[in-house]
């Protein structure tokens, strides 16, 4: 919706009301178009603000204003708005917006963002249209606004006994105008409500379920055509030559073409294009291509030569220092025992089950797109950008992604599309194989840490350091990077952070709780050695390292330690921590802040003689606030994440030959498949901290949980992922 609406007679009215406007602020738009369909007696849905449509039957139509990849935010916003409106659910249908930064401000799917950004802005939104309608009601009976009550969406006026529906006020609500200041307006107490809280089934599930098109990969236009970009294994690499009329030549294939592209890695990189009638015709088109690649520095690179070049500098100088607290050096020299170990994790990938995709069409020097994207706006940008496009011709409408887990952040196959559509003249539609999906992946980077550390003689950790081998130039690169605030640094007397960097031509980009998801991994394996090492018990060990202080350090980092015992000595109870249990068995046991979230978690394992984990159960217990939206929503997402976690450790393991992936498919890259899934208990604490968001914080203690786990079922201990399972077969 436009910030600028015409009324009938052309002039222009600006929309009254704005809260939070500017970079990265929620903007709250109040759209009237309603009154010129009040004042010509028009039958239709009242807009009563940017977010609601209210029909004279009653139905309340609310926009889902952010990109919808599974984590059930076209649902959860709703409800919000919903809750505070007052209407009953039943009455609700959702539809999703299309990209409008002017109506709707940022839209994005990622960084759990989605719950404490829009927590008070949406409830006020709800809250301003149910004033709207209630100071329509007031007006039309000539009673105080503030006699009348409203329940179900209805408005009620108890001593003229006078009541009337939301659809029979909509049309005169929408001529009202929009409460002053949001801030100002009455909202629900939580014993109050009938929507948040509930657990409410994802508004798109029917459709899931029954197959009906809905996501990108579905997306149909009258006369599409299909596409598909080869791009070389070595990324960057320009095309030095492709047989182009061997490609044409494949019936069905209309376009085949050579896109120059550039040289950063997130935009239009070089490859070949191939145009058909049908996919099936566009791939036989470009298995005929016969492409050679230009020369390109990154085939130097490889797993095998990170390796090697990280042990090298792990036994030399660091090149920084990134955090010092006390004397490190001389703690570990007074220490009653050092620990020492080196822990490696893996580049991943997303692995996304829907395929990269976008369709396009251009005409008349507009674009319009369809695209299954996390990051719209700056999806647009890069189009025009690149295509030479203003902004403003370009029309971006968000299509449900199936899975994004921060992948579709990063628009490429925007960019594609775009490109290749103005070249075909026609619409078209991108789809990528999943072989190129893998291959060509914004990946989670890997590490290396350096990890030694002193015990006094009570057991507890004096001396910490870390030097840790990553990738950048000059400095870390940001989803490879670790804060100098990282847990455990203020939790430890004598603390040292050191950092080493390798250079990278591999793009990486965040995933799924990013950096998070590995250093919790490096941290809390570690600490499992040092209660080890300490002949304490994890949990005890742990609850002594958080220390008895409610917050430890200062804004904006600070770190809420009494809501992290909280959710550990929760856990551990409610998984029975301690219980006897069968050979080869074992409890883990691990806790992380991220994303504004606080978790621990427990797994029980069973490990086979051949080595074979199996997971038996998961127990997850999260802080997030005061709130949880949707409950059903809320279960899916850590159980999504626990397992995630438990998958990328057991499976997951992306490595380079030469500058190129080695993995392209599920065969040499598994997933966790639904007969190795476990049961997940979920469990919230609530406390009196305002509502975040729960896409990400779950994950990160997963790892180091189930290696934990595996540790105390078989002594061996697990320093590098993913999980060799030969390690573990029975003596």
């Amino acid at each position: 919706m436009s910030q600028v609406e015409k009324t009938r007679d052309g002039a222009s009215r600006r929309d009254v009301l704005r809260i939070g406007a500017g970079a990265g602020g929620l903007v709250i738009a109040f759209s009237l178009a309603g009154r010129s369909e009040a004042a010509t007696g028009a039958v239709g849905p009242a807009k009563i603000n940017t977010y609601v449509r209210i029909a004279p039957d009653g139905v309340v139509t609310i926009i889902g204003k952010n990109p919808e990849v599974g984590q059930g935010i076209k649902t959860s916003l709703p409800m919000i708005i919903a809750e505070e409106l007052d209407v009953d659910w039943k009455d609700v249908r959702v539809e999703q917006a299309d990209n409008d930064p002017v109506a709707y401000g940022r839209q994005i799917a990622g960084g759990s963002t989605a719950t404490p950004l829009h927590w008070d802005e949406l409830r006020r939104v709800g809250a301003a249209g149910r004033a709207m309608i209630v100071a329509a009601a007031a007006k039309d009976w000539g009673v105080p606004a503030g006699e009348c009550t409203t329940a179900s969406g209805v408005v009620s006026h108890a001593r003229t006994r006078k009541r009337a529906t939301y659809g029979a006020l909509a049309a005169k609500a929408a001529a009202m105008p929009a409460p002053a200041d949001l801030t100002l307006l009455p909202l629900k107490d939580a014993k109050d409500y009938k929507i948040i809280g509930k657990f409410t089934g994802q508004v798109d599930n029917l459709k899931i379920v029954t197959g009906q098109p809905l996501f990108g990969i579905d997306t149909r236009l009258p006369g599409m055509l299909y596409a598909t970009f080869l791009k070389a294994p070595v990324f960057g690499a320009k095309v030095a030559s492709a047989d182009l009329a061997a490609a044409l030549a494949v019936k069905g294939v209309r376009k085949a073409f050579v896109v120059e592209g550039g040289t950063e890695l997130t935009g239009l990189l070089p490859g070949v294009a191939v145009v058909a009638d049908s996919w099936w015709a566009a791939m036989k088109g470009r298995e005929k291509l016969n492409v050679q690649w230009a020369a390109h520095p990154t085939s130097a690179q490889s797993t095998e030569s990170f390796d090697a070049r990280a042990a090298e500098l792990s036994k030399t100088k660091p090149q920084q220092t990134l955090r010092s607290d006390g004397d490190a050096a001389s703690a570990m020299k007074a220490a009653a025992k050092v620990v020492e170990a080196a822990y490696v994790y893996p580049f991943i990938s997303h692995a996304n089950l829907e395929p990269q995709n976008c369709t396009a069409h251009f005409k008349d020097g507009k674009m319009e797109m369809w695209a299954p994207t996390q990051l719209p706006e700056p999806g647009r940008q890069l189009v025009a950008k690149t295509l030479g496009i203003a902004p403003e011709d370009i029309t971006v409408h968000l299509i449900r992604g199936g899975g994004g887990f921060g992948r579709r952040l990063t628009n490429d196959p925007m960019v594609e599309a775009a490109w290749i559509a103005r070249e075909a003249g026609a619409p078209v539609k991108l789809l990528w194989t999943r072989e190129d999906d893998m291959r060509h992946d914004f990946y989670r980077p890997g590490g290396y840490h350096y990890l030694r550390a002193g015990l006094d003689a009570g057991g507890a950790v004096t001396a910490w350091e870390n030097h840790f081998v990553t990738f950048g130039d000059k400095e870390q690169i940001s989803v490879a990077s670790m804060a100098p605030t990282e847990f455990p640094a203020r939790f430890v007397p004598n603390y040292r952070y050191d950092t080493s960097l390798m250079p990278l031509g591999f793009p990486t980009g965040p995933l799924r709780a990013p950096r998070s998801n590995a250093l919790s991994w490096v941290a809390h394996s570690f600490i499992d050695e040092l209660a080890h090492a300490a002949g304490a018990d994890q949990v005890a060990f742990r609850l002594k390292l958080l220390g008895d202080a409610e917050k430890v350090g200062e804004d904006p980092a600070v770190y809420e330690a009494g809501r992290m015992r909280g959710v550990l000595a929760e856990v551990a109870k409610r998984a029975g921590w301690g219980r006897k249990l069968p050979a080869r068995s074992g409890l883990g046991c691990a806790f992380h802040y991220s994303h504004r979230g606080y978790f621990a978690e427990v797994i029980e394992v069973a490990v086979a003689d051949d080595g074979a984990v199996k997971v038996v159960k998961a127990w997850a217990v999260g802080d997030v606030g005061r709130q949880i939206v949707n409950p059903a929503g809320a279960d899916n997402q850590v159980q999504g994440s626990v397992l995630d976690g438990i998958s990328s450790a057991l499976t997951q393991e992306i490595t380079f030959e030469n500058g190129a992936v080695v993995q392209g498919n599920f065969t040499d890259y598994p997933l966790m498949r639904i007969g190795d899934s476990a049961p997940v208990d979920v469990h919230f604490l609530i406390t009196d901290n305002l509502p975040t968001g729960l896409g990400e914080p779950a994950l990160p203690p997963a790892p180091p949980a189930l290696c934990n786990a595996i540790f105390a079922a078989t002594g061996v201990r697990i320093r590098k992922l993913p999980i060799d399972t030969a390690l573990l077969k029975k003596a």
